[in-house]
């Protein structure tokens, strides 16, 4: 009785406010397409242009309101408190070394953007090489690609602004930590990669955009270029395009050897690629002009280049192996029945291969979580590497000649640490361990697995305090993604470790769609099959109540990008079922996604709805063309940036839009977060994050009727 009062006072209250909430008055037009035979209105088609005079003034109006809201919210300043106290703490990334120095990323804790430090050994005083901080006011500039020469004496580095895709390329002088004159413009989506004789470098990069396309303007015709250190940009030398394939993507890599450059030819962001080659001769003396040789040019599997013997190279593929492999192909005698298999196919998921002290270091996803193992190079095995829990390993570093690596390992509540392997000894040490406020001790993981609408066995990793109590009364959040391969791994978050704090269980699901399981997993979840994603989901959150963590008042969802897709797209067809939704800079009109900047790429795991028989499985769950009047829908939030040139903001504001005029009058916020001087994610300087993980938190205590746990 206590608590259904409780409840009721919640919901008299938010009625209270929301009746003193304006929501921005929304222009419609009369815009429709006819697709397919179908009639499809578009009212909000003039958000689409994020630079107009109206939509920046719409963008205007929609943050007063949400700001507004947010700022009023009770919990909110502590919430920034304690995420900020939480944050505030030593943050390593993985050391790697080139010649005869160490390099390594450092954040004392607070700073917007981690430096980049070099020394000549691990044990002596680091001195900062690149501090990315300096670059902007906002700490909005951020590092995006990083190469180091071969003799460690020059660095390439990119900077992307206010987290936009485009990169623009610097030189600097590892010794003096001052840039040369060298700087290179429209990157997008490439890394560098050094010739041997440290002269110059290989890099990719898109025709320059006109004036008004260079945020939503559709990339394509991306070429391969060869930069020669000291040199204008308009010097550089062409090495590869394709001007009758203006949707292939282009990328460079040279060889262990330094004979040859290998590119790796891809189609938007299907999973299958063409492998070609440049032989550059002598690594001392490379030779750029040679003929480009089709070694791979079937577009059947995937083929990642892992490196060299020679004339032998050796490939990650998933040919004949939907959970991956390692196969080596000799160039002077490239047909399939003269490949060899190196490391067959097994049950866990194959997802990198490194060359490290002549081995090769294997990282395998088992039931979404790592594993490690080191093979000679004829593939005979020699033992898994001990890892401390249940958790992912990253950013394993490490040459051929090397005889140590160091990796990453975390896991929900296991803050990141940096570990050394010893090849030698075999031994592993802690090498960095961070220190912050948190008992991860009063908290537990756990792996369960489900079953989706279909009957596929689905697994999900819970975090909560030891001693929960499944009584349905457990504010809960759920998180996924389901699309492109990408596989979701146990990793560390501050700001989750807020909500866990808080009495809150934190779920993750590993959809289909994703990679956790290999080829077929990613194919189940694609096309056709997306609602496969929704299902396993929405099941996922089933699974939740009925196993007592929580009930639908008491559970929010949230995703972002392909997962701020999911979130509108379960919210859509079960509304009933959450009690709050953040989708996140996400695609949410799937009939016009592919008219914007990259977009046309993702065509590979959507579909697109030129054409007719896709047309209408997007059609049938298109976010925005979906919302419509319900008796429920759950307290929204959606969150975007307005310099996502990726999935670009308009998705969000005509989503918002449209979720204002059907599910404005309710009595639950329908709210965007437009964040300025942003883009995607990636790069988004601390000081930004905590605001924005304040933001979403507080909304979600608001709107669940969560009080702080004392």
């Amino acid at each position: 009785m206590i608590g259904t009062l409780r409840a009721l006072t919640l919901l008299v209250t938010t009625i209270i406010a929301i009746e003193t909430m304006d929501y921005p008055e929304t222009k419609k037009v009369n815009q429709a397409d006819e697709l397919h035979g179908n009639r499809v209105e578009d009212p909000y088609r003039w958000l689409e242009d994020d630079n107009a005079q109206d939509t920046l003034a719409w963008v205007k109006a929609q943050n007063e309101v949400t700001f507004g809201y947010l700022a009023g919210l009770p919990q909110r300043a502590r919430l920034k408190d304690r995420m900020t106290a939480l944050w505030n703490y030593e943050r390593y990334g993985t050391p790697f070394k080139k010649a005869d120095r160490y390099f390594f990323f450092k954040n004392d804790g607070l700073q917007n953007q981690s430096v980049l430090y070099k020394q000549p050994s691990l044990t002596a005083e680091p001195e900062v090489l690149l501090d990315p901080n300096t670059l902007s006011e906002k700490g909005t500039a951020a590092l995006s690609t990083l190469e180091l020469s071969e003799d460690g004496r020059h660095l390439v580095y990119g900077v992307a602004a206010s987290g936009s895709d485009w990169q623009e390329f610097r030189v600097r002088d590892v010794d003096t930590a001052r840039d040369l004159d060298d700087h290179i413009l429209w990157v997008k989506f490439s890394g560098a990669s050094w010739t041997h004789d440290n002269a110059g470098f290989f890099y990719s990069r898109y025709p320059e955009p006109k004036p008004d396309e260079a945020q939503g303007g559709v990339n394509r015709n991306q070429k391969i270029y060869y930069h020669k250190l000291g040199t204008a940009q308009s010097e550089d030398q062409l090495t590869y395009e394709r001007t009758d394939e203006p949707e292939w993507g282009f990328g460079a890599t040279v060889s262990d050897a330094g004979n040859y450059a290998v590119f790796n030819v891809t189609h938007g962001t299907d999973e299958r690629n063409r492998v070609y080659y440049l032989a550059l001769g002598d690594a001392d003396k490379p030779t750029l002009d040679g003929d480009v040789v089709k070694l791979l040019d079937d577009f059947d599997a995937s083929y990642d280049f892992i490196g060299n013997d020679g004339k032998t190279l050796f490939f990650l593929t998933n040919l004949d192996a939907p959970r991956y492999r390692v196969i080596a192909i000799d160039t002077d005698n490239p047909a399939k029945n003269h490949w060899t298999e190196i490391i067959a196919e097994s049950e866990d998921v194959l997802e990198d291969v490194r060359i490290i002290n002549e081995q090769l270091v294997a990282s395998y996803l088992q039931d979404a979580h790592s594993r490690v193992a080191i093979y000679e190079k004829d593939g005979t095995f020699e033992k898994n590497v001990q890892l401390p829990t249940l958790g992912s390993v990253s950013s394993i570093s490490g040459e051929r000649k090397d005889g140590e690596m160091f990796y990453a390992f975390a896991s929900f509540v296991y803050p990141t640490t940096i570990y050394r392997y010893d090849f030698a000894t075999g031994a592993t040490t802690v090498f960095r361990s961070p220190e912050i406020a948190f008992d991860g001790g009063a908290f537990v993981t756990t792996q369960v697995f489900y079953s989706s609408k279909d009957g596929t066995r689905v697994p999900m990793f819970v975090t909560h305090k030891r001693g929960l109590e499944l009584d349905g009364t457990n504010p809960t959040y759920l998180y996924g993604y389901g699309g492109f391969n990408i596989s979701l791994r146990p990793s560390f978050s501050v700001s989750n470790l807020v909500w866990l704090e808080l009495g809150g269980v934190y779920a993750q699901a590993n959809l289909r769609g994703g990679g956790e399981y290999g080829e077929d997993w990613h194919h189940g979840g694609t096309f056709a099959n997306k609602q496969n994603v929704f299902d396993d989901f929405i099941s996922a959150a089933e699974f939740l109540i009925d196993k007592g963590y929580t009930r639908p008042e008491k559970l929010a969802i949230g995703g972002g990008s392909n997962g701020g897709l999911l979130v509108g797209a379960v919210a859509n067809q079960r509304p009933a079922l959450f009690g709050v939704a953040l989708p996140a800079v996400g695609v949410m009109d799937m009939l016009r996604f592919q008219k914007f900047t990259i977009g046309w790429a993702w065509v590979s795991d959507y579909g697109s709805a030129d054409n007719a028989e896709e047309f209408e499985a997007l059609y049938a769950y298109s976010p925005y063309h979906n919302l419509r009047p319900a008796a429920y829908f759950p307290a929204t939030l959606v969150t975007t940036a307005d310099h996502d040139d990726r999935v670009v903001p308009g998705h969000s504001f005509k989503y918002a839009a449209r979720l204002q005029e059907i599910h404005g009058d309710e009595p639950r916020p329908m709210l965007i977060r437009i964040q300025t001087d942003a883009g995607h994610g990636a790069g988004k300087p601390t000081s930004m994050v905590i605001d924005e993980y304040a933001d979403r938190w507080a909304f979600v205590m608001e709107n669940l009727g969560m009080e702080w746990a004392e």
